[in-house]
């Protein structure tokens, strides 16, 4: 009996909690059921919940409500994570070499850069400017996720181009972070947090065990940072590239689970409880909305295939094995859902509640748009794919003949 239930209850759940697929579903749900409760007769009392403040932990200069607690510190356990990979596969993974790095580099920088100057046109006599970084963002988990539903169709170079472009994408939208959508800066504390990063290396340097000394000085940077008027999540990258090669995968084993099934959800129901307002396309009409969307959508597809079409024909750069350049097309249409950085990037960008509502709604319409693009565009390459094989076929047949 205990074996039925070992075989029909548990093993499904760790096949669901190991497919890649599951986060990106995972997130869908979250972000359904958290605009449902938003818009409920209750949605006042559930965007309460997350905004509540407290007076005490502001005393702490600490932040005083859920929000800004998974905005500022959780969010900094996933940038550990994304900090991990990233360093990782630029010391031996996809991103070790000029070769191996020079296509995934410049398909980021087309799909940052289209974008943000998309958003920039339509908003270029407005206050609302500021929020060029929002379409510059892919959302790693969604992206890949969507692409492993798609299987076979996404062949597996693409689906590790399209993750070393996800992972640089982080590392770009971390330092538009840093850099444009930070507060006031200061320095003391800025200064303690280079102390506190100084301090970690020497004691990679004269070979420490890694553990809790590190994890206590992790918490201490990100204190600093946040003090120091820089966006406190990127203490989590600063904290990844410290930690030494040979523990970066037993780091990201370890919190993997955490960030995908804890932390990113907990990110999508705080930040997607948004009132939908009653004038729907007028919202998604305005300046934002469609910077959003257009950036996303269009900006992204468009600035990856480009700039990888330039660096190829240029030798600077050549296509991964078995890779077509409408798959390259393909791949930046997966790369237009921007969720998690584009809503985090929003919450920096915006003070304006209502301007955050909009912006973060234009998020959710251009992934779902990117995503029906995606599966209905690879659905249709594969179908023609298949065609010109089966006509190709019987022609290798009279010749054999």
């Amino acid at each position: 009996m205990k074996r039925i239930l070992r075989k029909v209850i548990i093993n499904p759940i760790t096949y669901f909690i190991n497919d890649s697929r599951s986060v990106g579903i995972i997130l869908i749900a979250c972000t359904f059921i958290s605009l449902l409760l938003a818009n409920s007769s209750f949605g006042s009392a559930y965007l309460s919940f997350w905004t509540a403040e407290s007076h005490t932990l502001h005393s702490f200069h600490l932040p005083h409500n859920f929000l800004e607690w998974i905005n500022n510190f959780f969010m900094g356990i996933f940038f550990v994570m994304a900090g991990s990979e990233i360093k990782r596969e630029l010391v031996e993974g996809e991103l070790s070499s000029f070769k191996r790095a020079v296509l995934p580099f410049g398909a980021a920088l087309g799909g940052m850069l289209f974008p943000a100057l998309i958003f920039i046109a339509f908003n270029v006599d407005s206050a609302y400017i500021r929020g060029w970084g929002i379409p510059t963002a892919t959302d790693i988990a969604f992206s890949l996720g969507i692409a492993a539903l798609l299987g076979k169709r996404v062949p597996l170079n693409l689906k590790i181009l399209l993750m070393a472009l996800a992972i640089i994408d982080d590392l770009g939208a971390i330092l538009v972070i840093a850099l444009f959508y930070g507060s006031t800066i200061h320095w003391m504390y800025l200064g303690i947090a280079a102390a506190i990063i100084g301090l970690l290396f020497a004691l990679n340097h004269f070979k420490v065990k890694f553990g809790v000394v590190q994890v206590l000085l992790a918490l201490g940077l990100w204190y600093a940072v946040l003090q120091s008027g820089i966006e406190a999540s990127i203490a989590g990258v600063l904290f990844a590239f410290s930690i030494p090669v040979n523990k970066l995968v037993m780091v990201e084993k370890k919190i993997h689970h955490f960030v995908s099934f804890f932390i990113l959800p907990l990110f999508a129901l705080a930040n997607t409880a948004i009132l939908i307002p009653g004038d729907f396309s007028g919202a998604l009409t305005s300046g934002v909305g469609l910077g959003v969307m257009a950036g996303l959508v269009i900006g992204k597809p468009l600035g990856i295939f480009l700039l990888c079409r330039i660096l190829v024909s240029n030798n600077l750069a050549s296509l991964p094995t078995n890779v077509t350049w409408k798959q390259i097309l393909g791949m930046g249409t997966l790369a237009g859902i921007g969720f998690t950085m584009s809503i985090f990037t929003t919450m920096l960008a915006f003070e304006d509640a209502a301007v955050r509502d909009i912006s973060k709604m234009a998020i959710l319409v251009s992934g779902a748009l990117s995503l029906v693009l995606s599966i209905v565009y690879f659905i249709k390459i594969s179908a023609e794919k298949k065609v010109i094989k089966t006509a190709v076929k019987p022609d290798v047949q009279l010749a054999t003949a």
